[in-house]
């Protein structure tokens, strides 16, 4: 099963270019934070409260040891373990604040960014969906958020302690004894070369791991939505296979960056084991000379690991903005997509509709270089039924997308009671249209809750009367909670015919003065199809319909039937006039009337 390429597609950015837009990353990302500006700057005080107690135990160390042990003065040794008891305990409240606060600031920052995207991809346009894989959209909302958890929850502040921490801790040390100081040095150089090779390896590894992670979980979502077609062709192995092959490649990816973390960090744990051997060969030959006091070695050496510490932590850091902007430059890459469809600036709410609708010189292709639909002149009046027929690719469905405007013309105009569509709100449009489609969907709930989908505040009553006047009560009454029947995700519990039913009551019971049947009776038998016309006659009445249909019987008693083909008009008329022409509905007609018979 071929999943198409495995790699990243798009340019390959350079490490210092990755890092640049990491951080324009961070920046917009901040912007999430400014809701909460007050419990961040608690947690930021919080954070100096417990770097200063952490940095102040060394020096108390120093002061234990010169002044109280080596003097024997036991009552100061008293005071100053006192001290120290103290310091702890604050430290102790200060950073059990600082962690509840910046976990408390980074979940809300993900919820708001998270309900964000969702609410930006409803906004884009129906194209985007055609185009993207629906497994990947949901990689953004899952994956991809919850990478940022560490990088919002403890980044920012683990950043500015750490940052801290080590320009403190060298000013400190550097007064204690520059001598001890000057002699950490020889380490540098080569931690600072390893430092820059990790983060330019990492940083693409990150990138490269985000994309594949994507691949496997897009892989998931179609397998599992497909899965009675691989069961039923026998495509469980070849499945297996092909998403093996993706893991792989995910694996490989989350490898790398393992392999750099894995090599670096201990490395920089040797480099300050040697740091320390180097501390305690010179600072010991001192000590022998009398040139310092052991306190002031003491001190040193704690203050060291507390110089050598923040490296370590913010390489680890680093993983985390890598790791994170890698994340959100996937979802920043969501939102920057803007909608092709728009309202535009002057757009006015669509008034109460009769429905009368007019398709002027409309020209539209998916590819503008392939039109679907050439040149179609149609006039419909209001409350006429209107069956689109032709073969498939005729343009049947276009028409539909066009007149609910997930669409718009590349060329002429579509006009409802003479509004240009492109002149009004896309919601006060489709506040008066009800689309049926080929399948209906439902969504996990309950009976009532999905054919009140359009309307959630509708009474029962009215809930009740849609699925009466469709013939779905029939069937609800019999099911063990009949309204309140929980269904599936996609209404897996019910048959094809039922789901169906539920999706016409749906759409009636919104009241659309113009209505959308896309191959609406398709998927149902002929007792319940009886039902539905019996139903659609009454209610038809004063409202406009389009209808894409095969059945006869919808066909026949439509008020306009509109032959279509190559996305142009060739033939319009009723049932009967049509066939008096003896032309292609003719033809299409005798083919289904066969179809029927056999």
């Amino acid at each position: 099963m071929s999943r198409g390429p495995i790699g990243v597609g798009g340019p390959i950015v350079s490490g210092k270019g990755l890092r640049r837009r990491g951080l324009a990353r961070i920046r917009r990302l901040a912007v999430y934070a400014g809701p909460y500006r007050w419990r961040l700057i608690g947690a930021i005080a919080a954070m100096f409260g417990v770097l200063g107690c952490t940095l102040s135990l060394p020096l108390l160390m120093k002061s234990a040891i010169d002044s109280a042990i080596i003097p024997r003065d036991t009552h100061l040794l008293v005071i100053i373990g006192g001290i120290v008891i103290a310091v702890g305990v604050v430290g102790l409240f200060l950073s059990r604040a600082e962690t509840y606060l910046t976990g408390w600031v980074g979940e809300r920052i993900l919820t708001d960014l998270r309900g964000d995207l969702f609410a930006h991809m409803q906004s884009l346009s129906m194209s985007y969906f055609e185009r993207q894989r629906t497994g990947i959209l949901i990689s953004r909302l899952t994956n991809d958020v919850e990478a940022l958890q560490q990088l919002v929850t403890d980044g920012l502040t683990s950043t500015v302690r750490n940052v801290l921490t080590l320009v403190v801790a060298g000013t400190i040390l550097m007064f204690l004894d520059f001598r001890l100081a000057l002699a950490t040095l020889v380490v540098f150089p080569l931690m600072a070369a390893m430092t820059y090779f990790f983060r330019g390896q990492s940083a693409r590894a990150y990138r490269l791991m985000r994309s594949r992670l994507a691949l496997v979980t897009a892989a998931l979502q179609e397998d599992l939505n497909g899965i009675r077609v691989i069961q039923a062709y026998r495509r469980e192995q070849r499945s297996r296979a092909a998403l093996a092959d993706l893991n792989q490649s995910y694996r490989d990816a989350n490898k790398t960056t393992v392999t750099s973390s894995g090599w670096y960090f201990p490395s920089v744990e040797f480099l300050a084991a040697v740091a320390t051997c180097v501390v305690f060969g010179y600072g010991g030959s001192l000590f022998v000379d009398g040139s310092i006091e052991i306190g002031v070695l003491v001190a040193f050496i704690g203050y060291l690991a507390s110089f050598f510490d923040p490296v370590q932590q913010l390489s680890q850091v680093y993983n985390t903005f890598l790791a994170g902007t890698a994340a959100l430059d996937k979802i920043f890459d969501v939102m920057d997509d803007a909608p092709t469809l728009v309202d535009a600036p002057a757009a006015a709410a669509l008034p109460a509709i009769t429905g009368a609708v007019r398709f002027e010189h409309v020209r539209f292709g998916y590819n503008p270089e392939r039109p679907v639909i050439t040149d179609l002149d149609l006039d419909v009046r209001a409350g006429q039924t209107v069956a689109l027929v032709g073969h498939t690719g005729a343009g049947k469905s276009t028409i539909i997308k066009l007149l609910a405007r997930f669409y718009d013309p590349q060329a002429g105009r579509i006009l409802i009671d003479g509004h240009d569509v492109r002149g009004v709100t896309v919601e006060s449009l489709r506040d008066q249209i009800a689309i049926v489609p080929q399948e209906g969907f439902l969504f996990n709930g309950t009976i009532r809750d999905n054919i009140a989908f359009g309307d959630p505040e509708a009474s029962f009553d009215r809930v009740e009367a849609a699925a009466r006047e469709v013939g779905a009560d029939r069937f609800i009454a019999e099911l063990p909670d009949g309204y309140e029947t929980r269904v599936q995700e996609r209404g897996g519990r019910l048959s094809i015919g039922q789901r169906q039913l539920i999706a016409f009551a749906r759409a009636l019971l919104v009241d659309p003065r113009l209505l959308i049947l896309d191959e609406a009776t398709s998927s149902v038998d002929i007792q319940t199809e009886a039902h539905i016309e019996e139903a659609l006659q009454r209610l038809l009445a004063d409202r406009t319909a389009f209808v894409v249909a095969h059945r006869l019987s919808t066909i026949r008693n439509a008020d306009l039937i509109v032959v279509l083909e190559h996305g142009a008009v060739v033939e319009a008329g009723s049932h009967d006039e049509l066939l008096a022409l003896d032309g292609r509905y003719r033809g299409l007609y005798g083919d289904w009337a066969e179809a029927v018979a056999r």
